[in-house]
């Protein structure tokens, strides 16, 4: 079963299209994470199993880990959440762009040594830096097409032929790249307008859409804009507003409300 497939099902299975990343800082974990031997992996169990029946994907983000030697934890959350909730895919949020073996490499970084179901792409070096993750058809490739940072139209808002960049970019991924049916597209809630031209561009290719929640993206706006012909095809991903609900010794119980009630938000617009 492919990336969109497994998404798809498991979409279905728990009426759900939330996106839970897990992104932890330790100076926020809870003391009875801090004290174990692998702080990050403690926090993420806890917040995998309060969460998986609410979930659609989880979505690591790599410089969490990274940044401080935690690589092991990483590969032992994505092997957690394979092993015991096996239909939930996880998407490395890596946003990995560059050419030649140097793309190929960070393919089997993604792909092989850390098995992830999909990772992030920056498309800024253009089709041939996509390739080497595109050829692994049953993986997802996720391509930042408008971002949500407040700079994202520095570049991305660009007319180009009297377009913005942003709208030729998921043109390319729609018709040119796609050739395996495995990319999805990331737009942020916080521009809901370019969120909507950007799924009259492409169809039904999914959408992961960051910027619920911490970021101050609108809901309503976002599910009204991004939903496709089927009242799916989107992955609305929440980081801080999910993990951190609770900063004490009942986090995981504090992480499934709010997911239950961001899941059932989301829900409510469908």
């Amino acid at each position: 079963m492919n990336f969109i497939k497994k998404l798809e099902h498991i979409q279905k299975k728990n009426s759900s299209l939330l996106c839970v990343g897990l992104d932890p800082s330790l100076a926020r974990l809870p003391e009875s994470c801090r004290a174990q031997s692998q702080p990050f992996l403690a926090f993420n169990r806890a917040l995998i199993d309060a969460t998986a029946d609410l979930v659609c994907a989880y979505k690591p983000q790599i410089a969490h880990y990274a940044a401080v030697g935690a690589e092991m934890e990483l590969l032992s959350t994505i092997n957690y959440i394979h092993e015991k909730y096996p239909d939930i895919p996880v998407i490395l949020d890596a946003k990995r762009g560059d050419i030649g073996s140097t793309a190929e490499k960070y393919a089997i970084e993604s792909f092989v040594r850390y098995q992830a179901d999909a990772v992030t792409v920056n498309p800024y070096l253009g089709g041939d830096s996509l390739e080497p993750f595109l050829k692994y058809r049953e993986k997802g490739v996720v391509i930042l097409c408008r971002t949500s940072n407040p700079g994202g139209s520095d570049l991305q808002g660009l007319e180009v032929d009297g377009e913005p960049l942003y709208l030729k970019l998921a043109e390319l991924a729609a018709v040119s790249w796609n050739e395996n049916h495995n990319i999805l597209l990331v737009v942020g809630a916080t521009c809901p307008a370019e969120l909507a031209r950007v799924r009259e561009k492409v169809g039904d290719i999914p959408l992961l859409v960051p910027g619920i929640g911490a970021q101050g993206g609108d809901l309503a706006a976002v599910m009204q804009a991004g939903l496709d012909r089927h009242g799916a095809g989107l992955v609305i991903n929440s980081s801080r507003g999910i993990i951190y609900a609770d900063s004490g010794e009942g986090f995981a119980e504090a992480a499934r409300q709010a997911a239950l009630e961001l899941r059932d938000a989301i829900n409510s617009h469908r």
